[in-house]
């Protein structure tokens, strides 16, 4: 297991329904963790690396409808 992080500007706040969507991430096999910046800012995503590519994480976050821009690491 390689474990990675990558962070994802968010491009509008998250509203109630969204922060449930989050959840949703959490399930899909290769992601660890999803947490939101103390900002509700920014999303980083801890997942592993030989299961997933960052397309892989950066799908499944607007795949549920999180509005995230990919940001430089």
């Amino acid at each position: 297991m390689t474990q990675v992080q990558i962070h994802f500007q968010l491009q509008r706040p998250l509203d109630e329904s969204l922060l449930g969507k989050i959840e949703q991430v959490n399930t899909l096999y290769g992601i660890h963790r999803v947490r939101l910046s103390p900002a509700m800012d920014r999303v980083t995503v801890d997942y592993d690396a030989t299961r997933l590519r960052p397309a892989d994480v950066e799908s499944a976050l607007a795949g549920v409808g999180i509005p995230i821009a990919v940001q430089a690491a």
